[in-house]
């Protein structure tokens, strides 16, 4: 079988219906306002040292001084990965797994022989309190997965940074997170069809399939039992 596509695997974690309309397109693009955010996650230094005006005039989703301290968080946390982090030896790398291939937006290596190297993805949305949402948790874990097959090594770790927020988060790959990666990866290869609709209104709300889907959102009335 061909390797599953990351973004793919990330869909189907998400909702299968929606993959299931997305992989009838002819191309996907990476939004303007998307790409503008991620691009931020490699100008990490230089955005430590910016001003409030400039910060104000990028797209980040908190006040400038939240976004700096936020990163300076970082930066101490991360002392060890932070040197990649700010400049990565590899960007932007296509990588192809056993079962998976993708696009890993950083690949850190490290000089210490024992430290495996670590992928790192950048999203440009808002993260969870804690962790991160699970479609990218399934992504990350596929990204795992791609690097430890091409480098033929145990990777056990990878980061997620939300750019636009100024945080990092290093997430181990836990008997869970490998789990949720297995359910998405047999979803998408039993998909020959629509699957059921979810029905759920926070999902189904903005996505930009609901008018083929033909699901039907609940209005706060109906919620409310009015």
């Amino acid at each position: 079988m061909s390797p599953i596509a990351f973004s793919d695997l990330a869909t189907a974690a998400y909702c299968p219906r929606k993959l299931y309309y997305r992989r009838k397109e002819d191309e996907r693009s990476v939004p303007d306002e998307v790409a503008d955010c991620r691009n931020l996650a490699f100008r990490y230094e230089e955005l430590l040292g910016a001003s409030d005006d400039s910060l104000a005039d990028l797209p980040i989703g908190v006040t400038p001084a939240a976004f700096r301290r936020n990163l300076e968080r970082a930066r101490e946390r991360f002392q060890v990965a932070w040197p990649e982090l700010r400049a990565p030896t590899g960007r932007e790398r296509l990588l192809d797994g056993r079962e998976c291939r993708g696009v890993v937006h950083k690949v850190l290596e490290f000089d210490a022989s024992e430290l495996a190297p670590a992928p790192s993805m950048v999203f440009a949305g808002s993260p969870p309190e804690q962790g991160v949402w699970e479609p990218q948790s399934v992504r990350m874990v596929a990204a795992a997965k791609a690097l430890s097959w091409e480098r033929e090594r145990s990777v056990e770790r990878a980061f997620a940074e939300y750019p636009g927020h100024g945080i990092v988060r290093e997430l181990d790959l836990t008997t869970r997170r490998k789990a949720a990666y297995r359910r998405a990866v047999e979803t998408v290869r039993a998909l020959d069809g629509p699957p059921p609709r979810l029905g759920d209104d926070a999902k189904c709300e903005p996505c930009e399939y609901r008018a083929e889907c033909g699901v039907k959102t609940r209005s706060l009335k109906s919620l409310l039992g009015l």
